[in-house]
């Protein structure tokens, strides 16, 4: 139940408890988002599939758990998994695309999604990629690409695994936008790189700082049912930005080749600004470089 507010200026004030967030996936957004809500009062669950990682994430007073998908995936991998999600109000499935073969994204998850199936589980947050989108010269809106079990893209596929037919759970899909943010320095992608293509396409980048408040808003306000873009609100021109991101880290920058009209797609994400309670802090992506 979403929380509620009375007149009640009361310190006293008895306040509905916080989810429980099992954090499935916490590698450098998991563990910005996991950390975030743990700063926020919540219990929060996370995986690895690093054992070195298990330290790192108790000490960020995160309750960890090894976790490895795929051929590797075990009956006590099955076991736990099944544990964390009857332990859990929310799953954050946060398992990026590289993590699987070609075409073998929806398989990796199948798992997950049976388990969360039998568990019960409240609310699921899915993190997915504004790759979803054909690469066409216009601006891309939430519905221009449509989850289904049988779609063409394996991320549309999984996505459909995981927004539930029979309302067994509520869903939430956040598609992002290319993450920057600390260690993922936007000067470094293409750096140094000669005639590269598509100079005149828009970019379509987030921040790290503003995909956690967008996913730690939409679990506090509980805003189920939806799918999101995630993405800041300008777009320069690859020829303008990455050579100036270039520039900032003192790199060499990178070339494009001489081309005529707009090419590359333009995420739109104006139905989450209207709909998720929080306001971005990096919609200028050039002026996001100091802070990345």
């Amino acid at each position: 139940m979403s929380p509620s507010h009375s007149g009640s200026s009361s310190s006293d004030q008895v306040r509905p408890e916080k989810p429980v967030v099992l954090v499935l996936g916490c590698g450098w957004l998991g563990m910005a988002l996991a950390r975030e809500l743990v700063a926020r009062g919540s219990r929060v669950l996370g995986t690895t599939t690093t054992p070195e990682q298990l330290t790192v994430l108790r000490d960020a007073r995160i309750e960890a758990h090894l976790l490895r998908l795929g051929a590797d995936f075990s009956s006590p991998d099955e076991a736990l998994l099944a544990q964390l999600l009857r332990t859990a109000d929310v799953l954050v499935l946060n398992v990026p695309p590289r993590a699987a073969a070609a075409g073998a994204y929806p398989a990796l998850l199948r798992p997950v999604h049976r388990a969360v199936a039998a568990a019960g589980i409240r609310s699921v947050l899915f993190v997915s990629s504004t790759s979803v989108y054909p690469d066409e010269p216009r601006v891309m809106r939430e519905t221009d690409a449509v989850s289904t079990r049988d779609a063409a893209s394996d991320i549309l596929r999984a996505e459909g695994h995981f927004v539930p037919r029979y309302g067994q759970w509520r869903s939430t899909v956040v598609r992002l936008g290319g993450l920057i943010g600390p260690d993922r320095a936007p000067g470094r992608f293409l750096a140094g790189r000669r005639d590269l293509p598509q100079g005149n396409a828009p970019v379509n980048l987030v921040h790290l700082t503003d995909v956690v408040g967008v996913i730690t808003a939409i679990i506090e306000h509980e805003v189920w049912g939806h799918t999101f873009n995630v993405c800041a609100a300008n777009h320069p021109s690859r020829r303008e930005f990455y050579p100036a991101a270039a520039q900032y880290l003192k790199l060499d920058s990178p070339t494009f080749r001489a081309e005529t009209g707009i090419t590359g797609k333009t995420i739109d994400s104006s139905l989450v600004r209207a709909t998720v309670p929080y306001q971005f802090q990096h919609d200028d992506v050039l002026a996001a470089l100091p802070y990345c």
